[in-house]
């Protein structure tokens, strides 16, 4: 037993020397000299005895003592902007709140931020006539909503288009056309740029959320708040129920066949119509989710709890009922861009998705659609949204089938057919494309260039810089009321004064409104 043991013991030590020494030599080729180590790596030499496995602490972090610069659309506080003000939710805060800069103490909400639902309902619905009065104030200082409407052209389903511009012209100035010739330096130094173009705020920015037009609290009265109500008149709106259209069988024309879509007709209106995979995608976008403030919890404004608000809530038939919510991408609230509900119409041509956040496809928007505001703590404290890649996909492929509404002048390349629009049409669509500048960003079939473009409206007036937003397309834009992202701009006629102004591109009355007749051929 012995000498078997000899025989692979032996040469097994002498191995296990060789490459202990081996190692030791190569070692000693690789270490630096004593004059040459690290002076750091000495202090940090272990000592004897010590346990070296504990983690050492993490060194501080560099800090560049002189970092403001003057950056362009960097803004310190005290000398552009003012600081937010700390408001609860439910707080009336100031109107113009482009004017205000600064952080919030937290990214995170709470349903106790609510800490009582009695108390915090009293609070509010004793507030809302002085919320709506200041308010009604403040839009009636921004524009004047005569009510005047189009009676040569209508919207898809037919409801009159609104005329305008409604925007105020500031005081001092006679007409459009005069303001169209000063500069953004005078437009700013003389403070002449209108309120109307300037960012419009929640009419109860401190609670924010989901705020639906009266033509669907109407319809659907669980979903009016006690806190606040719609501040944008029904003429400027789209028409309710719009009409769905699409891309897979055109030939049906309206697929609603004149219905709000639901979670109680979408199977009787689209069984034969659908593929199964988009049936259940179309299924969860009727089927309502609890939301921050749409729920059964404390946290809600809605006097009796409800079930929440489903994607076609807001996106009715595809389309849009002019619901508007806020930013949920940006942080402190009173900072967060109020947000009109855009159209799922033509979202099959749509490379970005949400306003500001680069969301590049359906089933991704689907998935953090702002149930929550985007504060995704908000979730487990509420309940309810818990989808799957699966469900979005899902969800995704129905978005992705929603059809533009028919454009009968336009030819096969999106351009218009000379054989049926009118000389006024035909002039907007070569100012379109020429002077106005607007192809630049909206090039057609789609009316969209996919991008997005800071239109730096604080070069016209003293406010917060909001940077960068997507395009959307212009496709069907008459349907569409009120426009830009917030919804400042409430007729086609505003949108044509708005750019003349930003982009100084200095179009006459006539050439205005054959941009507008144009427009309204998309």
């Amino acid at each position: 037993m012995a000498a078997r043991w000899k025989t692979w013991a032996i040469p097994l030590l002498l191995l296990g020397f060789g490459i202990g020494a081996g190692i030791e030599f190569g070692r000693g080729l690789r270490q630096p000299s004593q004059a040459q180590e690290n002076p750091l790596k000495q202090t940090r030499k272990p000592a004897a005895g010590k346990n070296h496995n504990v983690m050492i602490p993490d060194s501080p972090a560099a800090v560049v003592a002189d970092w403001e610069r003057p950056y362009p659309q960097y803004q310190p506080l005290g000398k552009v902007l003012q600081p937010f003000p700390t408001v609860r939710p439910g707080e009336i805060v100031p109107q113009d709140l482009y004017r205000y800069g600064g952080r919030s103490p937290s990214s995170f909400a709470s349903v106790d931020d609510v800490k009582d639902f009695d108390e915090f309902y009293r609070e509010c619905s004793d507030m809302k006539p002085k919320v709506l009065a200041e308010r009604t104030k403040y839009m009636q200082r921004r524009y004047d909503f005569h009510g005047k409407v189009r009676t040569d052209v209508a919207m898809t389903r037919g409801k009159p288009i609104p005329v305008g511009p409604v925007v105020r012209l500031p005081k001092g100035i006679k007409n459009w056309e005069e303001l169209g010739e000063l500069t953004p330096r005078q437009l700013r130094e003389r403070d002449l740029f209108p309120e109307g173009f300037r960012p419009l705020s929640h009419p109860l920015h401190s609670t924010g959320h989901q705020l639906f037009p009266q033509a669907w609290t109407a319809q659907h009265p669980e979903h009016e708040r006690f806190d606040v109500d719609f501040d944008i008149p029904a003429t400027c709106l789209p028409e309710f129920p719009p009409p769905l259209f699409l891309i897979t069988r055109p030939d049906l024309g309206d697929v609603s066949c004149g219905r709000e879509i639901t979670q109680a007709n979408f199977r009787e209106l689209f069984d034969g119509i659908l593929t199964p995979e988009q049936m259940e995608g179309l299924r969860l976008l009727v089927t309502k989710f609890p939301t921050t403030w749409f729920n059964q919890t404390k946290h809600r404004v809605t006097l009796q709890p409800v079930r929440g608000t489903a994607c076609f809530d807001c996106h009715v038939n595809g389309h849009t009922n002019a619901a508007i919510e806020m930013d949920p991408g940006t942080r402190p609230t009173l900072a967060r861009v109020r947000l009109d509900t855009p159209s799922l119409r033509g979202n099959h041509v749509n490379l970005l998705f949400s306003l500001k956040r680069s969301i590049r496809s359906t089933d991704h928007f689907a998935e953090v659609e702002e149930y929550f505001d985007g504060d995704i703590s908000l979730q487990p404290q509420i309940g309810g949204r818990q989808l799957d890649r699966v469900s979005t996909n899902r969800m995704g492929d129905f978005n992705s089938i929603i059809g533009f509404p028919p454009a009968p002048k336009l030819n096969r390349f999106g351009r218009l057919d000379a054989a049926k629009a009118s000389a006024a049409e035909l002039r907007g669509e070569k100012l379109f494309h020429g002077k106005a500048r607007c192809a630049e960003c909206h090039p057609p079939p789609f009316y969209l260039d996919n991008q997005m473009h800071d239109l730096c409206l604080e070069d016209f007036y003293p406010g917060r810089a909001q940077g960068w937003s997507k395009t959307f397309s212009l496709r069907g834009i008459k349907d569409s009321p009120p426009y830009f992202h917030d919804g400042r701009l409430p007729t086609l006629e505003d949108v044509v004064e708005f750019f003349n102004v930003v982009f100084q591109t200095k179009l006459t009355a006539d050439e205005k409104r054959d941009l507008v007749a144009f427009m309204a051929c998309l």
